[in-house]
């Protein structure tokens, strides 16, 4: 825990932003982990083909929940130390691009699997 000057409100401000930035990115992970164990496990039980596709969909959705955990703890580590250092730090347009094309590309798979068995 660190010490704060007691009249330092917009660092003490920039510092629980940060924590609920990290929060919302760890909401976000779990979600997507969460679709996993639903996409990959629970649906190629209840259904009678192509179960293959799921389990695949599933795993990607692993994989996107693990780049948002990974993704999560580096950027808090930037960002505190940037808070340290008296700047800021953004996300960078590689991980926003990232995880922006592999979700899209989850839903859009999922909504074809979905369709074509439906």
């Amino acid at each position: 825990m660190s010490s704060l000057p007691p009249g330092d409100s917009a660092d003490r401000r920039t510092r629980l932003a940060a924590e609920r930035t990290w929060l919302a990115w760890w909401r976000s992970g779990i979600a997507a982990a969460t679709a996993s164990v639903a996409v990959g496990g629970v649906v190629p039980e209840l259904v009678d083909d192509a179960r293959i596709g799921y389990v695949v969909l599933g795993a990607g959705y692993a994989l996107l929940a693990t780049a948002v955990f990974v993704g999560a703890g580096l950027r808090q580590r930037r960002l505190a130390r940037s808070v340290e250092e008296g700047g800021y730090e953004g996300v960078s347009a590689g991980w926003v691009t990232a995880l922006t094309v592999a979700g899209g590309a989850l839903a859009v798979a999922t909504l074809a699997i979905i369709i074509a068995n439906g």
